[in-house]
């Protein structure tokens, strides 16, 4: 199967999976009346919301380039992580709001245990799924993937955390802590909204690849330049699974246009082997371009 295939029945296997959880927290909700219980089950729409968005937007981005798009479609992913971290904060509010209710109404909890059962059995596969989607999601460079990935272990934390503060409302009777913890809940759903919104923003602004990644195309690019002079005005940038690639190459005013082409040959396949899904653009130009002075052994970034 390939990487392609893969992402997209991950995607689509989401969309089944956040439906049986969040079945399963509305019936521990509809158990126990617990608030907190509903507040985690109304994260869970989010998620079926978010698996549907994140699967169209992956759809989307495997397309081909075409006369419209000449780049590609790889930034539709980052348009899905943006709306579900919008969702997210919107379930945030919306349990805030039943939090005010369930204070002005105190109610005991119904049959806590078996609805903590079900939440609990909820949260197992949540997490077993989560860390699929994470894994997958870094291994193909897939920001929809991975926004889902961790937003399901953000419910997962919240769900244990929930079970936890439960078990002792229903141990000591302090009612109060039903909805001290959706608060929680809600402040923890925020940040996390957050946070997927701010780093795919990031995405759709082009931001470049890290300074680790950064330092080993240059590496990259310095040993594969045998027979140029000079690199500079080096140039990157991330939109999905996709890596824009930009430099200048300095050669001897006296190469020939074959000459040069055969560096600038050997140095695209050097980074194609390195970075899958890199796409590479090499202005070339003389020696008196150089911005600094020549005559090296080594060739040199400027």
């Amino acid at each position: 199967m390939t990487s392609k295939e893969s992402i997209r029945r991950l995607a689509l296997w989401s969309i089944f999976i956040a439906f049986g959880v969040m079945g399963l927290k509305y019936l521990a909700y509809h158990l126990t009346g617990s608030v907190a219980l509903y507040s985690d089950a109304l994260e869970s729409v989010v998620n079926v919301i978010a698996a549907a968005a994140a699967f169209w937007a992956i759809r989307v981005s495997h397309k081909p380039a075409d006369s419209g798009h000449p780049y590609g479609h790889h930034k539709a992913e980052y348009f899905s992580a943006v709306l579900e971290g919008v969702l997210i904060v919107l379930a945030a509010l919306l349990i805030l709001r039943e939090v005010w209710l369930a204070w002005q109404t105190p109610a005991p909890l119904e049959q806590p245990w078996q609805g903590l059962a079900v939440n609990g059995l909820a949260a197992i596969v949540n997490g077993a799924w989560a860390l699929i989607l994470i894994r997958t999601g870094r291994r193909h460079k897939s920001p929809a993937l991975l926004a889902d990935g961790q937003h399901i272990m953000t419910d997962v934390i919240t769900s244990v955390g929930v079970i936890a503060g439960l078990v002792g409302a229903v141990v000591t009777g302090w009612t109060f802590l039903d909805p001290a913890l959706a608060v929680i809940v809600a402040l923890n759903i925020l940040w996390q909204g957050w946070h997927v919104i701010s780093a795919s923003l990031n995405g759709l602004m082009d931001m470049a690849v890290d300074s680790q990644e950064h330092m080993r195309i240059r590496d990259v690019i310095s040993t594969n330049s045998k027979g140029a002079l000079e690199v500079h005005d080096l140039k990157t940038r991330m939109a999905g699974r996709a890596v824009f690639i930009e430099f200048h190459l300095v050669v001897d005013a006296d190469m020939s246009v074959g000459e040069s082409h055969v560096i600038c040959d050997r140095i695209e396949e050097a980074l194609k082997a390195e970075i899958p899904g890199v796409r590479i653009t090499i202005h070339v130009e003389p020696d008196d371009e150089a911005k600094l002075p020549l005559g090296t052994s080594a060739v040199p970034f400027a």
